[in-house]
Parts: structure tokens; sequence; C-alpha cells
């Protein structure tokens, strides 16, 4: 169920987000009206100018049209333009066409307190900078005045006019603002609902819940995530449940031969059954069965904790297998099993203690699974660059639902009755993982098991590499 826009916002990643979005629309907004407030106030400050200037040239040709009526410079003439000055705000000195002082505004003018006033009254600005402009009557420069004209005011529409745009560029980053904020929750409200769902089903799982699944709600990256996080939780239960069986199994494994042991112990003890051979034989199978029981357990804690080291060299595989084969032999004679060989002569890099381990492994599985006057069938030979090691058995098969799971630890399957802790297969998938080749497993119920190891021929790697067990499951 969506979240409320409230509980959205309590999130950090959320607000982050929104405040991204926010601050990027302001901040935009914000720069286009700095942007635009200058272009509008320079072409307001080139339009004043010119309008300043106008006015100097004005005044100069008052100058020029004086000098011609009077056919020189008089100073009493001149002072009849003192009062329209002084009024306008500006300031006069005229020179001659020598530089010298011929007339001055300044005699006129008013005090600073009255001219402040009256500028205030009148809206003048103050004068501006100072210019100098020549005075020139029929081509000739008859003199210099030395101009300061307030700048011109500007107009009450032009003001208005930036008024306004000042105004709408205030609104319109107040509406970015507004915008960026609805977009930003909107945009942040999907990914942050489905990391805040995937947060609660991680506390779950972590809290016991292992029934607790992620709801895909995206096909996005988040979708993804939660996705791969289902199938991980997935993973987790199956291997809490594989756990728990297997801790029952053990447990009944271990009742079982303590149970005989002790029985036939305190039997003896007690003078009610002689140690006869039978039963020190009975005494030794129980005490064998416990050993192999504490070995899977020994070789599962050393998966978890540690992990393995592989030694590789260079080893001719056929004398390995024979090597292998020879320890099985009196127990496949006692079983009245028939072992069938086709070695070919193979050779390469890997750990031949661990190979022995995993061949040991899949012979002692087909061996215990085979009925009398079974075949049990090893072949070695190359194939398309890999070395193909295979052991078939004639048996009842593994049941078509259980064959993706056989690799699997501490999984036991229909044939759990024959012993075994579900241990051995998944090390064996493990230990062949880590010399870079892979283990399949071939078969149709009543019809025998084909167990076939892929190892690369021209695998060398490093002599030390160090592998660890376990460290993905499906």
């Amino acid at each position: 169920m969506p979240k409320p826009l409230g509980g959205l916002w309590a999130g950090r990643f959320a607000r982050r987000l929104t405040i991204a979005f926010v601050t990027t629309a302001v901040a935009a907004a914000a720069l286009t009206a700095l942007l635009v407030n200058l272009a509008i106030g320079a072409r307001f400050d080139i339009y004043l100018d010119s309008q300043r200037q106008a006015r100097e040239q004005q005044i100069v040709a008052l100058l020029a049209e004086e000098y011609q009526q009077t056919g020189g410079w008089r100073p009493e003439s001149l002072n009849r333009l003192a009062p329209a000055v002084v009024m306008a705000g500006a300031r006069i000195e005229l020179l001659d066409a020598q530089g010298r002082p011929v007339w001055s505004s300044a005699g006129f003018a008013m005090s600073p307190q009255m001219a402040a006033m009256h500028r205030e009254m009148m809206g003048i600005p103050p004068p501006g900078a100072t210019s100098r402009l020549p005075v020139v009557v029929d081509g000739t420069q008859v003199g210099t005045a030395v101009l300061q004209v307030p700048h011109a005011a500007l107009p009450a529409a032009d003001a208005q006019f930036r008024t306004s745009v000042n105004w709408l560029l205030l609104g319109g980053a107040l509406v970015a603002g507004v915008l960026a904020l609805l977009v930003g929750l909107a945009f942040a409200r999907r990914p942050t609902a489905g990391l805040t769902e995937l947060t609660a089903a991680a506390n779950a799982l972590a809290a016991g819940r292992r029934d607790r699944r992620a709801v895909v709600s995206s096909v996005d990256e988040v979708g993804e995530l939660a996705t791969s996080f289902n199938a991980m939780a997935d993973a987790v239960a199956r291997e809490d449940e594989l756990r728990r069986v297997f801790a029952a199994d053990v447990a009944h494994e271990l009742r079982t031969p303590l149970t005989v042991l002790r029985s036939q112990l305190e039997s003896v003890q007690d003078g009610l059954t002689a140690p006869t051979p039978a039963v020190v034989d009975s005494l030794h199978e129980e005490s064998l069965r416990l050993g192999r029981l504490v070995a899977d357990l020994e070789a599962m804690a050393a998966a978890d904790a540690a992990g393995f080291s592989l030694d590789r060299s260079e080893v001719a595989l056929r004398p390995l297998v024979h090597e292998v084969l020879d320890g099985f032999t009196g127990h496949l004679a006692e079983r009245n099993l028939r072992l069938v060989t086709d070695l070919a002569e193979v050779t390469a890099c890997v750990d031949p203690a661990r190979l022995r381990q995993v061949l040991t492994n899949l012979i002692s599985n087909a061996a215990k699974f085979t009925p009398p006057h079974g075949t049990v069938t090893v072949t070695l030979g190359q194939r398309d660059g890999d070395i193909e090691l295979a052991v078939t058995d004639t048996g009842p098969g593994i049941p078509t639902e259980e064959q993706p799971r056989v690799f699997e630890r501490f999984f036991r399957g229909a044939g759990a009755q024959a012993g075994g802790s579900g241990i051995g297969l998944a090390v064996a998938a493990e230990l062949v993982t880590a010399h870079g080749g892979d283990i399949t497993m071939h078969g149709e119920p009543g019809h025998g098991s084909r167990f076939l190891v892929r190892l690369p021929a021209n695998e060398t790697g490093d002599l030390d590499d160090v592998h660890q067990i376990f460290t993905a499951r499906p």
C-alpha cells in the first residue's frame, strides 16, 4: 500500500531527493531572474545614459546659440540661462577657446540643503559624472562646456514595467519551487516506497520471520533488488529447513548407534552377554557409523568456518583413479557388485587429495545405492578440450523432482534411510567448482544414475589457490 506523503517525507532519501528537486528549481528560477534583471537593467541604463547625453547636447546647443547671438561670450547674457540650469539640477562651467573660465552657474546655485530639498520635491536625481564638451560655432570651437547633468529619471511607465517584471520573476520562482516540491515528492515516492518495503522485509527476515518477502512493485533497479532479496530469502529459508531436517536426522542417527552401543556394553558388563566376535563386530560397526557421521559434521563445520585450499600440481589421472578404486575392491566384492572401467591416459593440474575426495564420494554413493549383482562403471577421457570423469550405477536412480537438489548441502532424498548426512555431494560439487570445472547428474528413476565431472584440461591457476566452500547457493 502506498505511503502517505507525510510518511514518505520522513524518509531521509526522499527528503534529500525532494530538497534536491526544489533547490535545483529555485536556483534555476533565481538565476533566470538575475539574468533577466541584469539584462533589463543594462538596457535601461543605456536608455537613461542616452537621455543624459541628449540633455548635455541641448545645453551645448543653447550655449552655441547664445554665442552667435551676442557675437562672443558675455557673462551678463549667459546669466539668463542660470535659473533654468539651476532648476534642472545641472552645473555648468564655461571656458573660452583658450581654456580660461568665462562663466559658471555656481554663483546661482542653491545651498546644499535647498538643493537636496529641491531635487527631492522635483524628483531630480543627483548630478552625474562631469563631462567636457566642445562648443562649436560655424565649425570653430569657441569654448568648452564642463557639465554635470543629473541622470535622467526613469519614466513612471518604465519603472512600473521593471517592477512588474521583478514580481513576475519572483512569482515564477515561487511557482517553480512549489512544482519542484510536488514533482520531487512524486518522483521520490516510488523508489523510496520500494526501499522502505525492502527495509521492512530485511528487518523482518533478520528478526526470524523467514516467510517475509518484499513486494515487487516496479521493474526498475529497486524492483530488481527486491527480486534478488526475495531469492536470497528463499535460499535462507531453504537452508534453514535443510538444517532443521539435518539436525533431526543427526539426532536420530546418533541416537541409534549410541543406544546399541550402550545396551550391548551394559549387557556385557552385567554378564548377560559374552564378548563374542559377533558382539565385538557389531560394536565396531556402530562405532564406524558414528565416525562417519562425525566426519560429515567436521566437513560441514570446516566449510562454514574457513573454506579449503587447493594444492595443485600436474597429475596423471588414470593412476589416481585406479588408486581410489583399489580401496573399494573389497567393499564392492562384499556387495556382489561388478566394477567396469574405461580409463584413458590424461593429465590435469589438480589437487590430487581433493580429487580423490570427490571420486571417493561418488563411488561410495554408487556402491551404496546399487543393489547386489549390479554394476558400477567408471570412465575417464577427454572431450572438447575438457577432461570427463564419470561414475555410473545401476541403482534405483533419483526421483526427477529431487535431481535439481542433489548438490544442496543437508539434502537427503528418498534414499535417506540408507544413511548419509547430505553433505558429501555438496562438498564434491564445491571442490569441482574450485578446480574450474562442473559436476552434473543424469539419469531416470529406475534406470540408475550417472555423475559426470568436467575439468578443464588446460586449467593451471595458482598452486596455492584458496577457495571458499558454499560461497553461493541457488
